[in-house]
């Protein structure tokens, strides 16, 4: 089988539609590397983004944001006689501007979610893997040490949409100052337990580190900052109805770090009506649920069908500016018997803010006696964004997918003075 693979990567040249990569198999040297355990990537995702109607500012225009990915993923079995060992490094780099901070959403707060969800975290070259996993008892029980982030293991989603909502893991999208998501990194521990070939169970422990977010500290590797402790656990259970899968995914967070109250001081009072500081908080927590099945397949043939999902998630209403998040959509791969690799995707989400987030905006609107919305010193009210997205997959090459989308923002930002938004979007994925 290994000896087929090699061959026919052989024969697959650069600019080949068949390759996985775009440049090739290196006249078979990639294939050939491959088997002895060194594998590498150099992906490329690049997001446009336009304001066809409506938002806050109705003057059109266009916005690029991409990024690059480099990785090296070291097989130490067969590199180093390590039993079920493995290593990945990984670096990001991340550039371009987005068409949501200040077209379709207010400035003074921006939209809650992003039309560009590969935008965020800095321009800059991060690293963003750095980790050793050990695998024991048979493969039933996984170890990972080092750097990496807590939506590469947990509430895990896949990132076909452009939307950011619709993209993802969805808890560091609403929880980002303690849960960090692609590209950043920190030290963690992730323990994962195989019960049974459907379920596993895992755990993990995340530096809360907020140093990690800054630019200058894209290689980091202290432990400076350091503020507590992140802590998701979660169930996974990936059964089979009727000869196709699905994955079940159910989760809950805490974390160990001081937090703050967004409304109330230390008397239970309005903070920004009495002028005084908001009361602490000794940790903060929440819950995800992610549901995916496929639920049709085309001629018998599983690889092309319908695939539906929901996504939700719950947080702290007395630390967090969203309170809960909900999503629901799905997938058809192949649906035209000349295209059976193309694919499309419908989808819509519900971003709530927190009620206690909105009353301390309005707070503060009232201590600084401003309560006109065209004042710029006002702080704009926000309560619910819905984040609508159709796109259309074309396959063009193993190596190269091009999904234009339309997405439909109401109340961008919360905001129900921001007019509904209409957005073109094109989302570019290649790997060379």
């Amino acid at each position: 089988m290994a000896l087929g693979f090699v061959a026919c990567a052989q024969a697959t040249p650069a600019f080949d539609a068949d390759s996985p990569w775009m440049l090739g198999d290196w006249n078979g040297k990639r294939s050939e590397l491959s088997q002895q355990g060194y594998d590498f990537k150099l992906d490329y995702t690049s997001e446009t983004g336009s304001n066809l109607h409506g938002g806050y500012n109705h003057d059109k225009t266009v916005r690029y944001s991409d990024q690059w990915t480099l990785g090296a993923h070291l097989d130490l079995q067969k590199i180093l006689g390590w039993h079920d060992a493995e290593f990945q490094l990984t670096l990001n780099n991340r550039n371009g501007d987005n068409i949501s901070n200040d077209r379709i959403g207010d400035p003074r707060v921006g939209t809650i979610s992003s039309s560009q969800e590969v935008w965020g975290r800095g321009s800059v070259t991060r690293l963003t893997q750095m980790w050793y996993q050990q695998k024991f008892f048979d493969q039933a029980l996984s170890v990972k040490l080092g750097r990496f982030n807590e939506g590469e293991d947990f509430n895990t989603f896949p990132c076909d949409f452009q939307n950011l909502a619709l993209c993802g893991s969805q808890v560091g999208d609403w929880d980002g100052g303690i849960w960090y998501n692609w590209p950043i990194s920190q030290w963690a521990m992730r323990v994962k337990y195989q019960i049974n070939p459907e379920l596993f169970a895992q755990i993990g422990v995340f530096e809360q580190n907020p140093s990690n977010l800054e630019n200058d500290n894209a290689f980091k590797l202290s432990g400076s900052g350091t503020q507590g402790a992140l802590i998701p656990v979660e169930l996974v259970w990936s059964p089979t109805v009727d000869g196709l899968p699905g994955e079940y995914r159910a989760g809950y967070y805490y974390s160990t770090a001081d937090s703050q109250d967004v409304y109330k001081n230390s008397n239970g009072q309005s903070a920004a009506a009495t002028g005084s500081a908001y009361r602490g908080a000794s940790s903060k927590h929440g819950m995800w649920l992610n549901l995916r099945q496929q639920v049709t397949s085309a001629d018998g043939n599983p690889s092309r069908g319908l695939s539906l999902f929901v996504n939700g998630t719950v947080h702290d209403k007395k630390t967090n500016k969203v309170d809960n998040y909900v999503s629901v959509g799905g997938f058809y791969k192949g649906p035209f018997d000349a295209r059976p690799q193309d694919d499309i995707g419908l989808a819509i989400a519900r971003i709530h803010v927190n009620p206690a987030y909105r009353k301390n905006a309005d707070a503060q609107n009232r201590a600084a006696a401003v309560y006109d919305y065209s004042d710029p010193a006002f702080m704009p009210l926000q309560d619910t964004e819905y984040n609508a997205e159709l796109y259309y997959g074309v396959h063009l090459a193993n190596w190269l997918t091009v999904r234009p989308n339309l997405q439909y923002i109401r109340h961008p930002g919360g905001v129900n003075n921001v007019d509904d938004a209409l957005v073109a979007g094109l989302k570019i994925q290649s790997s060379f």
